[in-house]
């Protein structure tokens, strides 16, 4: 069961009291559009506007109205008083219809009695600082509005509702008693206490590792299934990437035709297998060329094999690996992971398969007729890391630094004792890297980062 998010308010929360206004629903015609404002003054701002009062978190029909009186819009308005609403302050929201040009004239008329425009993510940042929401949360808000898969939407759920920062906070309390017994035993040294057998140090730290291994792990599943792979299809012109990338998707995006040199430029179609987003890239042939577009694509081929997290090298299977695959080897950056496809096999008259060896997976397939490329997705699966979980949580890379932080200054700690001022130190660091993650200790920057990647309006 999670655990109820934090309802003190943060130390900087007590400056922004200023009504905030923004339109809180997605740009574009809709049937519905909704005006959100947040902070104080608000029921004399709706007393202006719609000449009513609202009954605390009671729909009331109500006509939204010009400074000279004329009727912009009708529709509902909703009054959240503190700390029971979204942001912990008091929050009032304007539903009428959804046309842009007469959701602009209500937002301005609530500009004009006093409100100001909300800044992006500012309403979430405001239930952050307020104790509606820890900071792991508060970006599971946006990371479930940019749910590419059902997958990441469960996930980012689950983070959103606290599973994720209920984690956090047991590895913090594990941390806390045990800087508790430390400190105990620096304060009093002169007492007979074997610190090392009474208190159990080594085994609480073994069991402090075991949960912080387990909770990285589900977090790094949660990492993939947000931000996914990058996978370039490279090769020689002419060797079936687009017919691949095709294979893969389950749909024509690229062309494909018998001429060498058909992609000039980079082709992008995002995939899912088992919720995992691959973010496939179709490649120009790799080749010695003197036409200007073609030698302009190779070159955006190389940057995007800069950029990726794996490299499927095509090459046809009826000739295997010559001297120009072996030089498009030599160039691939060292920590980049690699598949080498020999496509064809139809063609070369052989059967699909894949073995292994320290270059990574070898795989035969058909992009024509389909034969071995699920071979292929489970091998791109297999670098990603990816294992089959039901409670994983969405994570960010910043939590994955973090709790790698945490798990080096636990070793770093367990390999002081019996030194118990460094042993505490090393704990002191394990849990100041731990709680980022929540926001217990962050830094203003780092909020700005966070919210500021926010759409206007949450």
């Amino acid at each position: 069961m999670a655990e109820k998010p934090p309802t003190t308010p943060r130390p900087d929360s007590a400056p922004r009291r200023e009504t905030i206004a923004a339109i809180a629903t997605a740009p574009g015609r809709g049937g519905i559009g909704v005006i959100r404002l947040s902070g104080q003054g608000l029921l004399v701002l709706a007393q202006a506007l719609c000449d009513k009062v609202p009954q605390p978190r009671l729909a009331t029909l109500a006509d939204f109205r010009a400074a000279d009186g004329r009727l912009i819009d009708s529709g509902l308005l909703l009054y959240f008083p503190a700390p029971h609403s979204y942001t912990g302050e008091d929050v009032l929201e304007l539903q009428g219809h959804g046309g842009p040009v007469v959701l602009r004239m209500l937002l301005a008329r609530c500009l004009d009695l006093g409100a100001r425009l909300a800044e992006p993510g500012e309403f979430t940042r405001r239930a952050y600082l307020n104790g509606k929401l820890d900071l792991a949360q508060a970006e599971a808000v946006v990371d479930l509005i940019d749910a590419a898969t059902e997958a990441a939407a469960r996930s980012a759920v689950r983070s959103l509702h606290g599973e994720f920062s209920s984690e956090i906070h047991a590895l913090l309390d594990q941390l806390t008693e045990l800087r508790a017994l430390v400190e105990t035993c620096l304060d009093f040294p002169d007492e007979d206490v074997d610190f090392l057998e009474a208190a159990d140090a080594f085994g609480r730290v073994e069991r402090l590792q075991q949960r912080l291994a387990c909770v990285f792990d589900r977090a790094q599943q949660g990492r993939l299934l947000q931000g996914g792979l990058q996978v370039v299809l490279a090769g020689q012109p002419n060797v079936g990437k687009s017919s691949l990338l095709n294979a893969l998707a389950g749909d024509d995006l690229a062309i494909v035709t018998p001429l060498a040199g058909t992609t000039r430029d980079v082709i992008r179609s995002t995939l899912q297998i088992e919720g995992i987003p691959l973010h496939v890239i179709d490649t120009a042939g790799l080749r010695a060329s003197d036409d200007e577009i073609e030698k302009i694509g190779i070159e955006r081929t190389w940057r995007e094999i800069e950029r990726a997290d794996v490299v499927v090298l095509l090459v046809d299977a009826r000739s295997g690996i010559g001297d120009a695959e072996r030089r498009i080897l030599a160039q691939l950056p060292a920590r980049l992971a690699r598949i080498t496809v020999h496509n064809k096999v139809d063609l070369a008259g052989r059967s699909a398969q894949r073995h292994d060896d320290t270059a990574g997976p070898t795989i035969s397939l058909s992009a024509k007729t389909g034969e071995g490329v699920e071979l292929l997705r489970q091998a791109l699966l297999q670098i990603a890391g990816w294992h089959p979980a039901e409670d994983v949580f969405i994570a960010r890379e910043r939590h994955l630094r973090a709790l790698s932080a945490t798990r080096e200054h636990i070793v770093a700690a367990a390999a002081q004792l019996p030194q118990l001022e460094l042993f505490a130190e090393e704990l002191r660091l394990a849990q100041s890297a731990l709680a980022s993650i929540t926001g217990e200790f962050s830094a203003d920057d780092l909020l700005g980062e966070i919210f500021g990647r926010f759409c206007i309006g949450k």
